[in-house]
Order: C-alpha cells, then structure tokens, then sequence
C-alpha cells in the first residue's frame, strides 16, 4: 500500500511541475515571414522584420 501512495504522490508531483512549464510563442511577427510583415506594414524592406537584424 505505501508503495502504491509513492507512485501516486510521485505522478502527482510530476503532473504539477510538467504543467507549470512555460509556453513558448512567436514574437513579434504573429508567426508571419519577414516579407508578410513587410507588406502589412507597407515598409520598403522586410531587413528589420527578419530574426538576428535588430540591432543592423
């Protein structure tokens, strides 16, 4: 029986560490390519919407 409750207590444990993981998400471009941003925007290039050309 007390083996039974460790394995509970343990999935249980488990259960709320796993659950409080963070969710990534995209940033700032809603999911869109460079170039789609770029149209809705009505910007002449799509450089400072591409990842790694923020700082350029």
């Amino acid at each position: 029986m007390k083996a039974i409750k460790k394995i509970g207590l343990a999935i249980l444990l488990g259960s709320f560490v796993f659950s409080c993981a963070p969710r990534l998400k995209p940033n700032g471009n809603h999911g869109l390519p460079p170039g789609q941003v770029k149209k809705v925007t009505g910007a002449k290039s799509a450089k400072q919407y591409a990842p790694g050309q923020y700082k350029k």
